[in-house]
């Protein structure tokens, strides 16, 4: 009887510290703290690795702070940003024209999809010198290569899910006299929805991938150009800042989306 107690307590500890405001953000940041306590023991008191290496934590934010005293860093970050969320949104937004098309047309679905999925096969780098020659080295060619990576998680999830809805629920919708675009808005996309957001959070992480290759289009700004820049320098300190960087802003972003998600689902799901 006392076993099960105990263990009716453990299995709801985790329970009860969701319910703490800030709960789940102490849980979330056990892992990243360890690392960085790790990171900071064999560097700096252990010594296993050099700096070229793996430069310790201070060392890293040192590099942040030379680079924003200089006035570098907030535009590094600005810049990175505008094309991601440029990007992704353009991709998403086709994506999502796309994929309907594709979900809810099974001609369409017979003349694109061969062909749709073949583009997807091919890597991001690859569209790099194509992009250069139609676009040039400017904004165009980089912000087109991202939404590129965006379009295809979107696509993907808006046509499998299309083509999965309830054919009962769809009749019912007809039977209301909805038909076209009416239909896709008030019954099709509404039944849909997690699978919509899935994609777009898919789609939002393969933007910020496909930023680093993005930015390999003779850039001089953001921190893919950071990232490279700082490889060809030997300047690992500032490497490891525009890692750190651009996962943090990721996370960032997926939050927000994920915010965006669960008001979703409120309203439509």
């Amino acid at each position: 009887m006392a076993e099960t107690t105990q263990e009716q307590n453990q299995e709801s500890t985790p329970a009860r510290l969701r319910r703490v405001p800030g709960g789940r953000v102490v849980l979330g940041a056990i892992v990243p703290l360890v690392l960085l306590l790790v990171w900071w023991l064999v560097t700096d008191v252990l010594g296993l690795f050099s700096s070229v290496q793996l430069p310790a934590p201070q060392e890293v934010v040192a590099a942040g702070v030379e680079l924003h005293q200089r006035g570098e860093l907030g535009q590094h970050i600005a810049i990175s940003v505008q094309r991601v969320l440029l990007g992704f949104g353009i991709g998403a937004v086709l994506g999502l024209a796309v994929g309907s098309l594709l979900g809810l047309s099974r001609i369409a679905d017979t003349l694109l999809q061969p062909t749709i999925g073949a583009f997807r096969a091919v890597p991001s780098l690859a569209w790099v010198p194509l992009l250069i020659l139609w676009m040039g080295i400017y904004e165009d060619s980089k912000v087109t290569l991202i939404a590129i990576g965006a379009f295809f998680p979107v696509f993907t999830a808006v046509y499998s899910a299309l083509r999965h809805v309830d054919p009962q629920l769809v009749e019912a919708g007809r039977a209301f006299g909805l038909h076209g675009v009416r239909l896709l808005t008030t019954v099709q996309l509404p039944a849909v929805v997690p699978s919509v957001f899935s994609g777009l959070r898919l789609a939002l992480a393969q933007a910020w991938l496909f930023l680093v290759a993005a930015e390999l289009i003779a850039s001089s700004m953001g921190l893919g150009f950071v990232l490279t820049d700082s490889q060809n320098t030997g300047r690992t300190d500032r490497l490891l800042l525009a890692i750190i960087l651009l996962a943090v802003i990721g996370k960032i972003t997926d939050a927000l989306l994920g915010l965006v998600e669960r008001r979703a689902l409120t309203t439509w799901a």
